[in-house]
């Protein structure tokens, strides 16, 4: 159980979530160069700093990378930047895929992560109070 705002959040584990091992490589090479929104994103999140939840970085989920990845709570974030713009086909592909699997997605872009991050880092927390159990 996690507590933000005084929010009891429960643990939420979607089990068997399906990887493609070929993504492997692909995903630690991502891990590595990471653009400077993520970079900033992972700073705020990584060692269980936001409220004790742990998050993976690159995560695989079917055919598909994750930018992050919150196991315990089922809960996937994306960070847009311009390139999204041209993918929204795409990205509601991977959206409606995720969410038949039971995960939830929080979308934010890199520039509100460059120039809001407080403004993001609460709109999460709302996020998660809002679509989790709480007591």
């Amino acid at each position: 159980m996690y507590n933000i705002d005084n929010y009891i959040i429960k643990e939420f584990k979607v089990k068997n979530i399906p990887q493609n091992r070929d993504l492997c490589e692909y995903a630690r090479r991502n891990r590595h160069k990471g653009c400077i929104s993520e970079v900033v994103f992972w700073t705020q999140v990584h060692k269980k700093k936001f409220h004790g939840i742990d998050f993976n970085r690159q995560y695989i989920i079917g055919n598909y990378i994750a930018d992050f990845f919150a196991r315990s709570i089922s809960l996937v974030v994306e960070i847009d930047g311009g390139s999204h713009n041209e993918r929204l086909d795409y990205d509601k592909q991977r959206d409606i895929y995720m969410q038949s699997l039971g995960l939830k997605i929080f979308r934010t872009t890199d520039y509100d992560v460059m120039n809001n991050l407080d403004s993001v880092m609460k709109e999460l927390e709302q996020f998660i109070i809002n679509n989790y159990e709480h007591e």
